[in-house]
């Protein structure tokens, strides 16, 4: 049991190459598509984003789950970009209520980390600085983060077997 309240960690052998597996998480386009959003701009290091909530295209189910919340816009931002090997982002977890100004909270960082393994791809995704978010929001925030990014490792894998089937 995790007993960590401020860091989600996930990890998984992708079987593909690292260069895929690197287009699939730098390109703001691929991203977006399996994860679920659609982006204003390209992830250059230092970039402000907007992202609008879309349901995935790579699993039905998934995308119901994420239906309610179409439309619904947050901001992201691309935190560091080491090519071939790990990027990084900032934003404000489960900011899903209408009615609050997320803008003046902390973020937290979400890092995606890259290993070859012969031919396939260790993804290891951490997300962390949970424990600084306003106590009200906090155990929610990082309750639906762990989930979320549990979904996430999922759909990464159906879309890169996809990209190659």
């Amino acid at each position: 049991m995790n007993t960590n309240t401020d860091r989600i960690e996930k990890s998984i052998l992708l079987r593909a190459p690292l260069e895929r597996v690197w287009q699939a998480i730098s390109d703001s386009g691929q991203f977006g598509s399996w994860f679920g959003v659609a982006f204003d701009g390209p992830f250059v290091q230092g970039a402000r984003l907007t992202g609008k909530i879309v349901p995935t295209t790579v699993d039905s189910e998934v995308a119901k789950l994420q239906q309610p919340h179409a439309g619904k816009a947050f901001m992201f931002e691309v935190d560091r970009i080491d090519p071939m090997h790990s990027i990084s982002f900032r934003w404000h977890p489960f900011a899903v209520a209408q009615d609050v100004d997320y803008s003046k909270e902390p973020t937290t960082v979400i890092v995606f980390k890259l290993v070859a393994i012969g031919s396939d791809t260790q993804l290891k995704i951490t997300e962390s600085g949970f424990d600084q978010l306003p106590l009200s929001r906090r155990v929610d925030a990082f309750k639906a983060n762990e989930g979320g990014w549990s979904l996430q490792v999922q759909l990464i894998q159906k879309f890169l077997a996809k990209q190659t089937s």
